[in-house]
C-alpha cells in the first residue's frame, strides 16, 4: 500500500512552497530597497498600512526553518484553532493548515492587512488543497482578530513589528493555559513586546530560538483573569 504524503512531502504544497520562495528570492530585494528608499524622505515613519502598500509585492515567507518547526507543533499540538497575525503571500499558513489536514481537523485563521496579498494567499492555499482547512480575514488585525470562533492554541506573529503586543493584547482573552506564541523576526521585535513576554507576573515563559533569524518562543502560563 502506498502511504500517502505527508503535508511538507505533498507535491501540491511543495510546489507552491517554492513559487513563493522564488518569488521572494527574485523580487522582494528590490521591493524592500524601493520601500526603504520611498520611506526615508518622509517626515515620519510610514504606518502599518502605508508600509503594506509599499510592501505590497514583497513575499516575505516565513523561513523554511521557522515553517518546519510551525508544522512540527501543529502536528504536536494538535490545535482545534491556530491564529496567525501577517499573512503576505501565505507560506506560514500553508506549513500550519498542511499540518492541520495531517492531523484530520482544526483551522488557522491569518489576517492580512493588504487585500491583494489576502487574495493571492488564499489562492496558493486553494492550489495547495488546503483552503478548507484555513481563513484568511483581510484588515487589521487587531479588529479582524478581536471575535474569534473558541480558544487560541498556536499564535504565529509576523507582521508588523510594532504591532505585536497590541495584536498580543487583543489575542490574550482567548489563550488559554499551554497556549504557545510564535513571534518571528527576533532581532527586530520591539523591546515592549519581549519585556511583556519575557516578564512572568504577564503570565507567560518565554525564550529565544535560533530559527531562521530568530523567535521568540512563549508558552502562555495561564488564562487571563
Amino acid at each position: 500500500m502506498t502511504t500517502p504524503p505527508t503535508g511538507l512531502d505533498d507535491e501540491r504544497v511543495r510546489t507552491v512552497l517554492d513559487e513563493i520562495a522564488r518569488c521572494a528570492e527574485q523580487h522582494d530585494p528590490d521591493v524592500m530597497k524601493s520601500a526603504y528608499a520611498t520611506a526615508a524622505d518622509w517626515p515620519q515613519p510610514p504606518t502599518a498600512r502605508q508600509a503594506a502598500e509599499l510592501c505590497a509585492q514583497a513575499a516575505l515567507p516565513v523561513h523554511p526553518e521557522v515553517g518546519t518547526f510551525l508544522y512540527q507543533l501543529v502536528r504536536s499540538l494538535r490545535p482545534a484553532l491556530v491564529v496567525e497575525f501577517g499573512t503576505s503571500f501565505g507560506a506560514s499558513t500553508l506549513y500550519a493548515a498542511a499540518a492541520l489536514r495531517d492531523n484530520g481537523g482544526g483551522r488557522i485563521i491569518g489576517s492580512e492587512l493588504h487585500p491583494g496579498k489576502a487574495d493571492r494567499a488564499r489562492g496558493h492555499l486553494q492550489r495547495a488543497g488546503l483552503d478548507a482547512y484555513a481563513e484568511i480575514r483581510t484588515g487589521d488585525a487587531r479588529e479582524r482578530l478581536a471575535a474569534l470562533p473558541g480558544p487560541v492554541d498556536l499564535v504565529l506573529l509576523d507582521g508588523w513589528k510594532e504591532l505585536y503586543l497590541p495584536v498580543l493584547k487583543v489575542l490574550e482573552p482567548a489563550l488559554r493555559a499551554g497556549s504557545l506564541v510564535v513571534s518571528d523576526n527576533l532581532p527586530m521585535l520591539p523591546p515592549e513586546f519581549t519585556d511583556h513576554v519575557r516578564t512572568a507576573e504577564n503570565g507567560y515563559l518565554s525564550q529565544q530560538l535560533p530559527l531562521g533569524d530568530g523567535i521568540e518562543f512563549s508558552l502562555r502560563l495561564q488564562h487571563a483573569a
